[in-house]
């Protein structure tokens, strides 16, 4: 116990590839530490029985938010939104986001996502390059959840640029001028989407923020208009920060492991199956924090009640325990447990959509380009904030293509 390797989150900051840190940590064994009070969790079998057990939750105490976000509205946000609320709030919440987001409608936005995407890649069919971040790996998700919410387009940029800001707030620690920028953020946004609840309950239609409403209206979940607000801001965000990563990890795959390109090429039937393995290759979100909220044996530990639990999702995903060389992406890995999406009360309110666009932009591209190589150097940056805090994350992936 006294030799255990320690792992801080915030140490991710200065290392663009934790995976070699990550092997260590599985190779020394199941349970490392981390800052005061916390327990890291760095292999699959852990994770997975973490993410699931009903002893550990979300809620933190007020003062943990206060340390990394200050005091202010970002404060109350996040203790409102659902992915931070325990039973029987996250139950209450979650149950109605489903409802909105349901199987159906999702499997309704095909189409429409293939069309996005073909728009997009139009544009590039004669220039023959682009950037796969900037110019498709935002733009999808962002649009689409725009569209989902019904949000006006020229409101889209501000409201994609203020969602941003407000990311801040998911961070471990933000310095104090950035914590003014996501408090300011909230307010703003918090007004828009008032605006937009007035506006869809004078005249409602199909997108998501009216299915809420409707759901709350016919009394099938009692829900404040805050809650509404906040939670309709939390799906916006996360519709698009987890996807966006995703499909800059997948893209940036094509180019530097060709075989990947070469797989999908030879059985565009297995998009399916390559987006899981994208989604394990590079987790868009690395690690998840849980707060034990009862005695847990687990790994020959004790952990605590109010000791803080890191599940380094990432990490698991690259245990080879589980995965064959995990450092070599295989489209067609069969199976593929990866942790990417969470696990148990909390797995990800959006898996379905992300694979939905993750599916499509896939597809297209192959279908559209007979050849996509590296077009430059990439640019990697440590995330300021969002899910993926600390870590880094892709920022350009330029590419030349060849149309088909």
């Amino acid at each position: 116990m006294l030799n255990m390797p320690r792992f801080l989150l915030d140490d991710a900051r200065a290392v663009r590839d934790p995976y070699p840190v990550y092997r260590r940590l599985r190779d020394y064994g199941p349970v490392c530490r981390g800052g005061p009070g916390q327990w890291v969790f760095p292999r699959h079998e852990e994770v997975s029985a973490l993410l699931r057990d009903p002893r550990l939750g979300r809620e933190f105490p007020e003062e943990y938010q206060a340390v990394s976000v200050g005091e202010g509205p970002a404060n109350d946000y996040l203790r409102r939104i659902v992915v931070d609320r325990d039973r029987p709030d996250h139950t209450r919440l979650r149950r109605l986001l489903v409802k909105s987001l349901s199987p159906a409608m999702v499997r309704g936005l095909r189409e429409p996502i293939a069309r996005l995407v073909d728009g997009l890649l139009d544009r590039f069919a004669d220039e023959r390059r682009f950037d796969l971040v900037a110019d498709l790996a935002v733009p999808v998700p962002m649009t689409v959840m725009s569209e989902l919410l019904d949000i006006p387009r020229p409101d889209r940029a501000d409201i994609a640029r203020l969602s941003t800001s407000l990311a801040q707030a998911f961070a471990v620690f933000i310095p104090p001028d950035r914590q003014r920028e996501a408090h300011a953020a909230v307010v703003e946004l918090r007004e828009y989407m008032a605006g937009l609840v007035r506006e869809r309950r004078r005249r409602p239609g199909e997108d998501l923020l009216s299915r809420m409403l409707a759901a709350v209206k016919d009394g099938e979940e009692p829900l404040t208009d805050e809650e509404i607000i906040d939670n309709a801001l939390f799906v916006y965000y996360a519709g698009f920060e987890t996807t966006t990563n995703a499909i800059a990890t997948g893209g940036d795959l094509l180019v530097r492991q060709p075989h990947t390109q070469r797989q999908l090429r030879a059985d565009p039937g297995v998009v399916g199956s390559a987006l899981e393995e994208f989604m394990r290759y590079d987790a868009p979100i690395h690690a998840t924090t849980r707060l034990a909220l009862e005695p847990i044996k687990i790994a020959g530990l004790t952990i605590r009640k109010g000791r803080v639990v890191v599940l380094l999702l990432a990490s698991a995903n690259h245990d080879e325990r589980v995965f064959h060389d995990p450092a070599r992406a295989d489209l067609t890995r069969a199976p593929n447990p990866h942790l990417s999406f969470g696990g148990g009360v909390h797995h990800c309110l959006g898996a379905a959509l992300a694979r939905v666009e993750g599916a499509v932009v896939f597809e297209r591209l192959v279908a559209r380009f007979s050849d996509i190589e590296s077009a430059g150097e990439g640019v990697w940056e440590p995330s300021q904030g969002g899910f993926r805090f600390p870590y880094w994350a892709h920022r350009s992936v330029p590419v030349a293509v060849r149309p088909a």
